[in-house]
C-alpha cells in the first residue's frame, strides 16, 4: 500500500465518548483506545495521511463544540500536520471539506477507525463507496455502546458484516499494522 494514495480517518474519537462524566463509556474504551493509537502510530510512521473527523453537537450535546467533551481525546490527539474537520451529520462527507481534502491529495483508498459503529462508522464507509473510495474498515477499532435491542459487541459484527464485500474491505489491527510496515 502507498502511503501516497490513501488516509487514515479517524471519526469521532472525542473525550466525551470516553470519560463517562455524561454517559458511559464507549464500549472496550481502553481497548478501543489502544488499537486505534496502534493504528495512528503505524500511519504516522509510513507516512500516511491523516484526517481527524470531529462531530460538533449542539449546545447540550455531549459532543458540543468548544467543550471539553468536544475535544479528540488526548492519548489520540492530532499533530499540527494532521487535519481535523468538523462534520454535524453522521456522514463525515456532507457539507464538510473532506471530499475536496481527499481529492486535492488525490487520494483514492481510507482506512477507517472510530465511533460510533453503526452511525458514523457505518454512513461514511458507505458515503465513501458511493464516491469511488476503496475504503478498508479496522473491524477491531471500532466501538459503540448498546441499546434496547442489541449489545455493542453484536453491534460491532454486525457492522462488520454488513458493509464488508460491497462497502468496505474487513481488516483486524493487526492486518493494518503489518500493511502500513
Amino acid at each position: 500500500m502507498s502511503a501516497d494514495d490513501h488516509a487514515l480517518l479517524v471519526i469521532d474519537v472525542q473525550s466525551g465518548m470516553f470519560n463517562g462524566t455524561r454517559i458511559p463509556p464507549i464500549h472496550d474504551a481502553r481497548l478501543l483506545l489502544g488499537r486505534i493509537k496502534t493504528v495512528l502510530d503505524a500511519a504516522r510512521q509510513s507516512g500516511t495521511r491523516i484526517i481527524y473527523i470531529r462531530h460538533c453537537g449542539p449546545s447540550g450535546h455531549l459532543l458540543e463544540a468548544g467543550t471539553a467533551n468536544w475535544q479528540i481525546h488526548p492519548l489520540l490527539a492530532p499533530r499540527e500536520d494532521e487535519a481535523i474537520i468538523d462534520k454535524r451529520t453522521p456522514d463525515a462527507f456532507h457539507e464538510t471539506t473532506l471530499m475536496t481534502e481527499l481529492s486535492a491529495a488525490r487520494v483514492k483508498r481510507l482506512i477507517v477507525v472510530g465511533a460510533q459503529s453503526e452511525v458514523c462508522v457505518d454512513t461514511t464507509c458507505r458515503r465513501a463507496f458511493t464516491l469511488g473510495f476503496d475504503a478498508t474498515l479496522v473491524s477491531d477499532a471500532h466501538s459503540t455502546w448498546d441499546n434496547d435491542t442489541l449489545t455493542a459487541d453484536q453491534i460491532i459484527r454486525h457492522t462488520n458484516e454488513t458493509l464488508a464485500g460491497w462497502f468496505v474491505q474487513i481488516a483486524s489491527t493487526a492486518d493494518i499494522e503489518r500493511l502500513l510496515s
